[in-house]
């Protein structure tokens, strides 16, 4: 098992880390729309969905791997209603590569963020 730590996205705000790489499959902790410095992106759920996804790609890279290698993720979203507008959004970052996805409505993520994704990727 490695631990996987990049200073461009957040960094965990309690007991876990930004991901761990075991075998040759990468799994990142959920990501909500925080700067790497920590600052919280109050916006829209169009602004904090680019956000999040900037996030994913930082934990990417730095386990060295990227979205084309991702084949499992996990959406979660405040409001089912806003499902449209995020789709779009990903969309853009998945648009000939799709990897396998699950996506649930929660009463509430951390910070009172309107969206949270993690992702299983292929490393090597």
């Amino acid at each position: 098992m490695k631990t996987v730590y990049t200073k461009s996205a957040p960094e965990a705000i309690g007991p876990y880390s930004q991901g761990m790489i075991v075998n040759n499959l990468f799994y990142s902790s959920g990501q909500i729309p925080l700067r790497a410095d920590g600052t919280f992106v109050d916006g829209a759920i169009e602004e904090q969905t680019h956000q999040v996804f900037s996030n994913v790609k930082a934990v990417l890279e730095a386990a060295g791997t990227s979205l084309d290698r991702v084949v499992k993720t996990t959406v979660y979203i405040k409001d089912m209603e806003q499902f449209g507008a995020i789709n779009e959004i990903y969309g853009e970052y998945f648009h000939t590569h799709m990897p396998a996805r699950s996506c649930v409505e929660v009463a509430r993520l951390p910070k009172d963020a309107l969206v949270e994704i993690e992702v299983i990727a292929l490393v090597g």
